[in-house]
């Protein structure tokens, strides 16, 4: 999950070991066809990152194999045909996705030692067990972590280089766009029209961030049209840049500047946290079972409400509701592969008002996220998708369909963002294919 050089605390475990055991070490990257609704989008975001991240470990001394599996009659042995010459296993601790399955079913079918590292929060979250009901529960608990944790990690250079050829099986990213054409995956949807994938990408928006945007974010956040957020939430998915490295850069700039860096530290941190503890904690995270009790109750008290509106999962999907705010936050992830996070909770909750169930609107939440969304399949997504429902928030008024859980309307949003700015920018962006915001940054 973490698919990165820098600040990458899984590749410094494998390094000290293979120090230890005066040993090389080899960077291993899969991409398989067969992954729940592969498709051009994520295939290209995540070979994007494939050339860089090969010629950074080089300049480090560590090996590096990429195996991309395109139907079934490629080979699906791969990780086991190179563990059989190696020492030990180091990968990712990762509680959703694939990940968790490897990590589930993987070291009962090696016989070396196989090691999971945490290198996605700044504090570790098996530091933090149990569950924990919201952010006020969680920070003062992060907060006693930070002083430990909040440190850089130098990634030393291991004793001894990788001097082997490429394994036969090696795939040269030569031309993203053919080897995403030449897999069996869904090409019916496309790539992002906004964001590239890899490293050099994320530092291009984390230098746009720090230097355009954090002096704003504070007041500005919560303003789509104002573009003044970091966009890193699909390079923190797929572990293009890690959230310690993402937090010491936000930090360092904002005292250098005598900029606010508390709001933006607060989601990056305390907020995202709490999203993986709800992750780790949580016997499944498709399902209202899981909710507290008093969000359950409410909602099964209301789950048989008239509803003014119904639409099925194909209309939400293709943006053909009746309100055009709702129909432009779905355009923006069927184009960008990504919502921003305000417009995200009203995306949620007027899936939740116009379904014919809770359970419906939660079923089409998490498919429309895992099919195109970035950021999607990660225990953010989980998490904002069930807070639509009530997780880690508090009873509010009564009122139907939604009970005591939160409510939000279009009029809250006239008042409170530019609506009429944010569908200028989507309808240019449907109509032209060219991105308004991007265009904007690179003038």
């Amino acid at each position: 999950m973490n698919r990165r050089v820098e600040s990458n605390h899984g590749l410094a475990y494998a390094i000290h070991w293979a120090d230890k055991l005066s040993l090389p070490v080899l960077f291993y990257e899969g991409l398989t066809f067969d992954y729940q609704y592969a498709n051009d989008r994520m295939h290209t975001f995540l070979l994007e990152g494939v050339t860089e991240t090969e010629k950074r470990l080089k300049k480090l001394g560590v090996g590096y194999a990429f195996y991309l599996r395109r139907d079934k009659g490629s080979p699906n042995d791969i990780f086991y045909r190179l563990v059989a010459d190696a020492a030990l296993i180091v990968t990712d601790d990762y509680p959703t996705f694939i990940a968790a399955a490897h990590n589930a079913a993987v070291p009962g079918k090696v016989t070396i030692p196989y090691y999971v590292v945490e290198s996605s929060c700044v504090a570790p979250p098996s530091l933090i067990p149990d569950r924990q009901y919201a952010a006020y529960a969680i920070r003062p608990k992060i907060n006693k972590l930070m002083a430990e944790h909040m440190k850089p990690l130098v990634m030393k250079a291991p004793k001894r280089k990788w001097d082997r050829p490429k394994p036969d099986f090696h795939v040269v990213v030569d031309s993203v766009p053919k080897l995403v054409a030449s897999c069996s995956i869904d090409h019916s949807v496309p790539p992002s029209t906004t964001f590239r994938g890899g490293r050099l990408a994320v530092e291009s928006h984390l230098k746009l961030f720090l230097e355009s945007k954090l002096r704003r974010y504070a007041n500005e956040r919560n303003s789509p049209s104002s573009h003044a957020t970091s966009d890193m939430s699909p390079y923190l998915h797929f572990g293009h840049i890690s959230g310690l490295e993402l937090a010491l850069a936000v930090q360092e700039y904002a005292d250098e500047h005598k900029l606010m860096s508390a709001e933006y530290l607060e989601e990056l941190i305390v907020r995202r946290e709490l999203a993986f503890n709800f992750a780790r904690t949580s016997p499944k995270l498709d399902s209202l079972d899981i909710l507290h009790e008093w969000v359950r109750n409410t909602l099964a008290k209301h789950d048989g409400d008239e509803r003014p509106y119904l639409y099925t999962r194909d209309e939400f999907e293709q943006a053909e509701t009746h309100d055009a705010l709702w129909n432009a936050t779905q355009k923006e992830m069927l184009l960008r592969g990504k919502i921003h996070g305000y417009y995200r909770m009203y995306w949620g909750k007027k899936i939740i008002e116009w379904s014919e169930s809770h359970r419906d609107a939660l079923a089409t939440m998490i498919y429309l996220h895992d099919r195109y969304a970035l950021d999607g399949r990660d225990p953010n997504t989980y998490t904002n998708i069930l807070w639509c429902f009530g997780l880690h928030d508090r009873p509010w008024t009564e009122r139907p369909i939604f009970g005591m859980i939160r409510y939000m309307g279009l009029e809250g949003m006239k008042r409170k963002t530019n609506v009429d700015g944010y569908l200028k920018e989507i309808g240019y962006l449907e109509r032209t294919g060219k991105d308004p915001f991007t265009e904007t940054q690179a003038c």
